[in-house]
């Protein structure tokens, strides 16, 4: 099994495309891998409501290309 880690450095972060990341024009809440969706997944009950939104249909897009299984109900 492979060893993925949720650390992403600052010059693959640099690397990443804008739909990557669950909202794109601030870069924030990288996923460019399921371990990341995760990780995303767990910081959304931090973020602002009027951000929530976009973001809970980023994440459950993500985690639908990844195969990653979302346990909290985000939406």
């Amino acid at each position: 099994m492979e060893n993925v880690s949720d650390k992403l450095s600052t010059e693959k972060r640099k690397e990443l495309s804008g739909s990557d990341f669950g909202l794109s024009k601030q870069r924030a809440y990288p996923m460019p891998d399921a371990a990341h969706v995760r990780v995303a997944e767990v910081y959304f009950r931090y973020a602002p409501k009027n951000i929530k939104p976009e973001l809970a249909q980023n994440i459950l897009k993500k985690a639908k290309e990844f195969g990653a299984n979302i346990e909290s109900n985000i939406i």
